[in-house]
């Protein structure tokens, strides 16, 4: 199939590209930028006027509920949300049941998702055995079957020596560890950010330090073993300046953060509101304020949906008693456009973000319309907007704290290795 994207602004931040140029797609790649190949005869034109054409977007965290949690979520369902999101690449955490720390499961994951309308899945392995934190996983077998990184989700390794020892196997084959950096006994029981909201609420409160003890553990842990760690979903400007310093150090450190932490902040829980029951939790305003700076300056190095989709009678009971999470494939895009709205950003920084920056904390060569790359493209209009409700949502996860709002950007089109696999409210 080759298609032929005309009359579009093409921003392609890994090349550094923002300017009105053609597009060519042939045998699911990159054929060319601008001018088209000798010879070239399109079976299809997408006319791209008004509209942005980049890079399919890359999102860190995912959790498509598959296998386990299927009365959550399925793959069909999360995966037609990932096209409508423009979303083409996604990197799944193993807190699946059973988790994913066997080389079966991956290889099921891996061979459930092969299809031309689903987004490139890259499974996050389970370190340690049913991420219960006491036995190694085989990761050498699990790398094989496909897993990219090593994590535990939100599960803990309570017991430092195990974690010690999973960094140095992960260090000897160059394997990145993945973690949420949560100290489990400071932050038990608790459900919101411990500070004047929860007070008043009455709710049992997570610290700051819930998280800079455990990441303080962890990026030492990280400096003796020599291995590569990211951090997932940082909540708050202390771990940041930890991130910040440890990097300076000569720590090989990433982090990313959500959606949800760049424009939340723990007033939103409002009077119970359970959609606004995250992991981690919604910090301060100030908090908030550091994670936006320090993702626009790049000391942040991705942004992610930290997609959960849970189910309605999971959501719905009280805020102490609800499952935490949110739906976020299809907002990650309006919400990263939003925020650089309001931080006076270029569009191709912001996209960068979650395009090629994530791509790169990934180890993948995806985030890019250059000459020759898989042809991940999306198209939306960037004066469009999105209507968060139940029904124009495609996830089987109606948990947002969004709902009702408007948002800027709209997905057009999403092509898949060239697949055109969402277009104007048809899945591929």
């Amino acid at each position: 199939m080759k298609i032929h994207i005309k009359n579009g602004r093409l921003i392609d931040p890994a090349k550094g590209i923002d300017a009105q140029a053609d597009l060519f797609i042939a045998a699911g790649r990159i054929a060319a930028v601008g001018a088209a190949p000798e010879g070239f005869a399109a079976n299809r034109v997408i006319d791209a006027t008004g509209r942005v054409v980049c890079p399919g977007l890359v999102d860190l965290s995912a959790r498509l509920r598959e296998p386990g949690f299927e009365y959550k979520a399925t793959l069909e369902s999360e995966m037609a949300a990932a096209a409508a999101g423009g979303v083409t690449s996604l990197a799944c955490p193993p807190d699946t049941d059973p988790p994913l720390d066997e080389p079966g499961l991956v290889e099921m994951l891996k061979h459930r998702a092969r299809h031309p309308s689903f987004a490139h899945v890259y499974p996050v392995g389970a370190l340690t055995l049913g991420l219960a934190g006491e036995r190694l996983t085989e990761m050498a077998e699990l790398y094989e079957a496909g897993c990219v990184a090593f994590g535990q989700a939100q599960a803990p390794v309570v017991d430092t020596l195990v974690l010690m020892r999973a960094m140095q196997y992960a260090a000897t084959f160059d394997f990145p560890v993945w973690l949420q950096a949560q100290d489990p006994f400071l932050g038990k029981e608790g459900v919101a950010h411990d500070g004047e909201v929860a007070t008043r609420l009455g709710l049992p409160g997570i610290p700051v330090s819930a998280e800079t003890i455990a990441l303080s553990a962890i990026l030492q842990l990280a400096r003796d073993t020599g291995v590569r760690i990211h951090i997932t979903r940082i909540s708050s400007a202390a771990a940041l300046e930890m991130i910040v310093a440890a990097r300076a150090s000569g720590i090989a450190a990433t982090c990313d953060v959500s959606i949800n932490h760049l424009h939340l902040s723990d007033a939103d829980i409002g009077y119970f509101n359970p959609h606004a029951r995250l992991a981690p939790p919604l910090r301060d305003g100030r908090d908030r304020e550091a994670l936006r700076r320090g993702l626009a300056a790049g000391a942040i190095n991705a942004l992610c949906s930290d997609h959960a989709p849970v189910d309605d009678d999971a959501k719905q009971a009280p805020f102490g008693e609800a499952a935490p999470g949110a739906t976020g494939l299809e907002l990650l895009l309006p919400l990263t456009l939003k925020w650089a709205g309001e931080m006076k950003l270029p569009l191709g920084q912001a996209l960068a973000r979650i395009t090629c920056d994530a791509a790169r904390v990934l180890g993948l060569s995806a985030g890019t319309l250059a000459a020759g790359a898989v042809a991940d493209v999306c198209i939306f209009d960037p004066r469009g907007s999105f209507r968060v409700t139940r029904e124009s949502l495609r996830s089987q996860g109606k948990n947002t704290p969004f709902l009702g709002q408007e948002l800027p950007g709209r997905v057009c089109c999403t092509l898949i290795e060239g697949h055109v696999a969402f277009e104007n409210g048809r899945q591929g």
